[in-house]
């Protein structure tokens, strides 16, 4: 018997932290020719103590028999890898040292999957270097196991694999991460990433559709159209056939991922808000407005650049829709530690994003992160965590000044008092406030002070802000 193990994956084109479920689940699933189970880290952890606090530690548990499907499995395949750390509302991605201590006592042969089985190694935190974890309790060790990177044997797996999705823990307000393409279009890309070392790979529209006519026979009605570096990167008449088709599934919701800023144009982005549904975010990886650290760092745009693409999109995408959320807005990445960063950097950084507030345009949210310096990309090569630990002690002021400064303020702009915002599903507790949010991509995190039952549909009126979520009430 085959088990899968999600352990849960974040790389830079491509999300499979719960609510949302990955592509290397789905195509293993759909690859191995007997029934398989799937399971969670979550299943394999010990519980917290019972509090008032939700444990998100093992928050996604499957309905298994676990005992059962270890003793009974011969071949355990493990999906890890965290490439883009970051904080996760209901969820916590295994690291390798967890997963090697959880797993070593069982009898059965033992497969790393995922980007944890690249040469690039996981990382949960940032500012770290990859983990460096013994790794020998593993039979085989490989990215793309089952030789997941052949689009001609995807295209198979993806449909076949979909049944897989009534096992997540989610299910069924579980998002499925779609894969159009992979690899990045730039011939060289930006120091710090992962994805150029995949090549470009572009996914027949017509697989992309099969999958999702797969995925919605089994009851899944919301979907991020990811793994890929730059969504604008096809024609207008390209993107525009692939979400005419999906559109007529008539899906819950219908997000996309990466955009790179100088793709932009007015004829693309207004064929995302005819198509994909309402609260989408177009994630722009900015980096930095240094231009010294952009040209040091091979960055995808210039300041300049990346303001007029968040022009556009706010000319077209910033009218709420039915849910009470804008129809498309921009998300904007910002990395510490990458090259030749500089205190000049956080000024440069501070000053643009100033400019878009004064403009009034609004940005869905801005996400800091510390860089982390993988083996086998140029940033490794030429400084791996060098300019992190020059400069790491000014990280708190440079994060906190962006949240007070920029974040709250852009926040109240986007979802003021008396706000109503719909089909958010509450998630977890911390003591007698519930947290809850919509199912999309970067969806606002709204706190309601009462103690609500968890995994439920409603509706929100919101009463006031904290720097990064809103707080709101029950209607």
């Amino acid at each position: 018997m085959y088990t899968i193990l999600d352990c849960y994956t974040d790389e830079p084109a491509g999300l499979g932290v719960p609510p949302y479920i990955g592509t290397y689940p789905r195509y293993i699933a759909g690859a191995l020719k007997e029934k398989v189970n799937y399971i969670t880290i979550d299943d394999l952890r010990t519980p917290h103590k019972p509090s008032l606090k939700t444990d998100i530690t093992t928050y996604n548990k499957t309905n298994h028999n676990i005992q059962d499907i270890i003793k009974n499995t011969k071949e355990l395949i493990v999906i890890a890898g965290i490439h883009t750390p970051g904080k996760y509302l209901s969820a916590v991605p295994g690291t390798l040292k967890e997963i090697t201590e959880l797993i070593k006592q069982f009898r059965c042969r033992k497969i790393l999957t995922g980007p944890a089985g690249s040469i690039h190694g996981s990382r949960l935190e940032g500012g770290k270097l990859a983990e460096k974890v013994n790794l020998d309790i593993f039979d085989e060790i490989e990215e793309n196991y089952l030789d997941t990177n052949n689009y001609s044997k995807i295209k198979d797996f993806a449909v076949k694999g979909a049944e897989i999705i009534k096992q997540h823990p989610s299910f069924p307000n579980t998002i499925a991460e779609i894969e159009t393409a992979r690899g990045c279009p730039r011939k060289k890309g930006c120091s710090f990433c992962t994805e150029p070392t995949k090549g470009l790979i572009k996914r027949d529209q017509k697989d992309i559709i099969k999958e999702i006519q797969a995925l919605s026979k089994e009851g899944i009605k919301h979907f991020r159209l990811g793994k890929q570096s730059d969504f604008f990167a096809p024609t207008a008449k390209e993107i525009e056939s692939l979400l005419k088709e999906i559109s007529k599934l008539k899906p819950k919701t219908l997000h996309i991922d990466n955009i790179n800023p100088a793709s932009v144009t007015e004829e693309k982005t207004k064929i995302i808000v005819k198509y994909c549904t309402e609260g989408n975010v177009a994630a722009f990886g900015v980096e930095s407005f240094d231009k010294d650290v952009i040209k040091a760092n091979n960055l995808n745009s210039d300041p300049e650049t990346t303001l007029k693409a968040i022009r556009i999109l706010n000319k077209f995408g910033a009218e709420k829709g039915k849910n009470g959320m804008p129809k498309l807005l921009p998300g904007i990445n910002i990395l510490f530690g990458l090259k030749d960063e500089s205190k000049q950097t956080h000024e440069a950084n501070m000053h643009y994003l100033k400019k878009i507030l004064e403009e009034n345009l609004l940005i869905r949210r801005i996400n800091i992160r510390q860089v982390v310096a993988y083996p086998n990309t140029p940033l490794y090569e030429q400084c791996k965590n060098k300019f992190i630990k020059k400069n790491k002690k000014y990280y708190w002021k440079w994060r906190n000044q962006i949240r007070q400064e920029i974040d709250l303020p852009m926040l109240k702009k986007l979802a003021p008092k008396d706000t109503i915002l719909k089909d958010l599903i509450t998630e977890i507790h911390d003591g007698n406030t519930t947290f809850c949010r919509q199912l999309g991509t970067y969806p606002l995190i709204v706190g309601i002070k009462e103690r609500l039952e968890l995994k439920k549909k409603i509706d929100v009126k919101i009463t006031g802000h904290m720097l990064r979520s809103l707080i709101g009430g029950k209607i």
